[in-house]
Order: C-alpha cells, then structure tokens, then sequence
C-alpha cells in the first residue's frame, strides 16, 4: 500500500469520524473497527512524531490510544482503555514499521523517540491544509496529544514534591 492510497482511506474513513465537538447519533458513531484501520493510526503516528515531545517508540501505541479516546466523541468518556488495547498496539507496531520502511518515521537510536522526517511532514501539512473531517480529526489528535504531554509534565512536577 502506498501513502496516496493510505491517505485515501483514510478520507474516506473520515466520514465515520466523530469529533468531541459534533453531535453524537448511533447511526453515525464511530466502530471499534474503524480506529484499527492502518492509515488512520499511521497519520496518527506521523502526527505525534511531528511536536516538539515526540513519542518513545515503545509507549507510541498508548499515546495512539488516548489520543483516540480524547479526540473523538464516541470515546469521551468511555470506560475502554484504548491506550491498552493489546489489538490497536499490534497494529501500531505494524503502521510505525510501514512507516519507518518508507521513511516517513524514523527512530531515533539513541532517545528511542518517534520522529517524522521531512517527506512525513508534507503529507501532514497538505492534509491539515484541507478543509475536511480528516484535517479535523488530525487537528484535534494533536492538541489532545499536546495536552496529554502537558498533563505528564505536571504530574512529575507534583510526585517530586
């Protein structure tokens, strides 16, 4: 599968999307399958490596996870722990190795941390140009994930106290 045809899927899954800030119906609610879908969690990746705090490799599949539960309404609130979901971290390890394989990630081998390169950064900025559901949803993923970040931050502050 080539990006152009992840990306592709991803628009079209974007439809399905819902975001903390739409309203929420059953007809229109996002299923489980759909947030297990590569090129959904692969733009994630790309997304979470694109901040200033990226990602460890070996937490990446959590961070996905709870960046899902806050940026989509369907999840708000839930009692499923995404972040621990043994089935979206097989598929994390699957997108991240694709990802890496076509050089859009690297990981880095001395912090172990999640980076997006260059070429991955055009695709992400051409998306978040678009007016679409998919630049909604990677918007929202981002500042969910910034303040996830934030949140980390200061609790380490609080425990060494």
């Amino acid at each position: 599968m080539s990006i152009l045809e992840a990306i592709n899927i991803a628009s079209e899954e974007a439809d399905g999307f819902i975001t903390h800030s739409a309203p929420r119906s059953r007809k229109d609610a996002l299923q489980n399958e759909s947030l297990f879908h590569m090129p959904l969690i692969a733009l994630t990746i790309m997304l979470l490596g694109k901040g200033s705090s990226k990602p460890r490799a070996d937490e990446i599949g959590m961070f996905v996870g709870m960046c899902f539960e806050q940026s989509l309404s369907t999840f708000k609130g839930s009692s499923q722990e995404l972040g621990w979901s043994a089935n979206l971290r097989i598929r994390t390890v699957r997108a991240l190795t694709f990802l890496e394989t076509a050089e859009f990630v690297k990981v880095n081998k001395n912090t172990y941390r999640v980076e997006t390169t260059t070429s991955g950064r055009k695709i992400l900025d051409k998306l978040t140009e678009e007016n679409t559901k998919l630049c909604l949803f990677l918007l929202t993923a981002q500042r969910a994930y910034r303040n996830i970040c934030k949140e980390n931050a200061e609790e380490a502050k609080l425990h060494e106290i």
